[in-house]
């Protein structure tokens, strides 16, 4: 099954959480991959919820990843050790530190220690 699915250019709904250091991001130029995407990579803490918690069997981990990423393709190297998130990932929005930020053309600028949380929909009342 492909993960790479046609997602609207530049998507992305973010929303402030506290006054924390704003991360920055812009969109990749169009048809061209991320600069230099695998020479500097970090080590993130990424913190699954609800659904992806079940699917990926815990709870959270570190991964290294590169430091300039896009969030799909950051998404697709989370898939490769966790194959049964596949099936979530029309659903899910990351946090990247305090914002939320959609699968798609978005270029992350993750530094160390960074924490990113995989947040599929969650219901309740």
């Amino acid at each position: 099954m492909p993960l790479s699915r046609p997602r609207p250019q530049g998507a992305v709904w973010a929303r402030r959480f506290s006054s924390g250091r704003r991360r920055r991001r812009e969109p990749a130029a169009e048809g061209s991959p991320p600069r230099d995407r695998g020479s500097m990579r970090c080590q993130v803490a990424v913190q699954y919820f609800a659904r992806s918690t079940e699917l990926a069997e815990l709870c959270s981990e570190t991964l290294s990843v590169p430091q300039q990423i896009t969030s799909l393709q950051l998404w697709e190297e989370i898939v490769k050790i966790h194959p049964r998130l596949v099936v979530i990932w029309d659903q899910v929005v990351f946090a990247v530190p305090q914002e939320y930020v959609l699968l798609g053309d978005q270029l992350l600028v993750l530094q160390p220690g960074d924490k990113v949380a995989i947040v599929p929909p969650i219901s309740g009342g």
